[in-house]
């Protein structure tokens, strides 16, 4: 009989592969979860969100209310329910549109080169010297509160790493083999770019936008906790911690936990997705 032995490369990779499974199940388990929860909110919910005085102001968690009532008498489990619906909406919108954008920039500047290359390099340096939590609040205070200006500015945020991340993954791919031979085949500039280098090019980006994601739903959570967010009123998490906040001190606690467990299970879940993503589409990372 003769006995193969794997190399330590090969066991090494067979006891990496099952985190990165797990984790990527997790992931995508969390995130299949607040999905389901935010479809179902926009059919049902044990209470009106919005109506205040459905049980009395800072009701323990009961039968009645699963997750207790706020100070002016709403049902937590309503509002968790529809926040799901604002926080995970407005983060897959604004990343969708950073990643269309900044990938799109990004590409033609990393395929071009020359005077566009250092301009936009130039440009997103500038941008990128302002933390994005500290823009998105000038910005807001600026324009306004509301859906539409917060998804604009998350969107805008986000640009700059997609483009920077989608130009360095183009720029080291131009000169590779299978790129000359679409260009020697005939293929247009811009077909050579979006059809062949880009193709290639996605697993990193892919990766990425799981934590983005990650991050816009902290800073719409955060905006909404500073009230620069969808309004008072609005069942955000951010808007709900921020009300509960007076009631931690004073023994009400699962006003502002609730909410806060549920950012915690949100970005937690995006940040386990973009590191299995990282591992699985990265073969440096998974020959380690």
């Amino acid at each position: 009989m003769t006995v193969v032995l794997d190399s330590p490369k090969a066991v090494a990779r067979r006891r990496r592969k099952p985190r990165s499974w797990w984790a990527l199940r997790i992931g995508i388990g969390l995130l299949a979860f607040y999905a389901a929860v935010a479809l179902i909110s926009f059919g049902w919910t044990p209470y009106d969100p919005l109506t205040p005085g459905i049980g009395d102001g800072y009701d323990a968690p009961s039968w009645a209310f699963p997750l207790g009532t706020d100070r002016l008498g709403s049902d937590m489990l309503s509002r968790l329910m529809v926040g799901t619906r604002y926080d995970l909406g407005i983060a897959f919108v604004a990343v969708l549109i950073s990643l269309t954008v900044g990938t799109t920039l990004g590409t033609l500047a990393g395929y071009q080169g020359g005077a566009l290359d250092t301009v936009v390099m130039r440009g997103v340096e500038i941008f990128q010297a302002f933390p994005g939590l500290l823009f998105a609040m000038l910005v807001v205070q600026a324009v306004g509160a509301g859906i539409v200006n917060v998804i604009l500015v998350l969107s805008f945020v986000g640009i700059p790493d997609y483009l920077r991340l989608a130009r360095a993954e183009i720029h080291a791919k131009r000169d590779w083999q299978y790129a000359e031979a679409a260009r020697l085949a005939g293929n247009l500039p811009w077909r050579v770019a979006f059809r062949h280098l880009l193709p290639n090019s996605v697993g990193p980006l892919l990766a990425f936008t799981s934590i983005n994601a990650a991050f816009a739903a902290l800073v719409t959570a955060s905006l909404g906790f500073l009230g620069l967010g969808l309004g008072p009123n609005v069942p955000e998490w951010g808007n709900m911690i921020a009300r509960g906040q007076d009631g931690v001190m004073t023994g009400q606690w699962w006003v502002s936990f609730f909410p806060g467990l549920a950012i915690l299970g949100l970005t937690g879940g995006l940040y386990l997705l973009g590191d299995a993503l990282s591992d699985l589409t990265d073969p440096r990372r998974r020959g380690r």
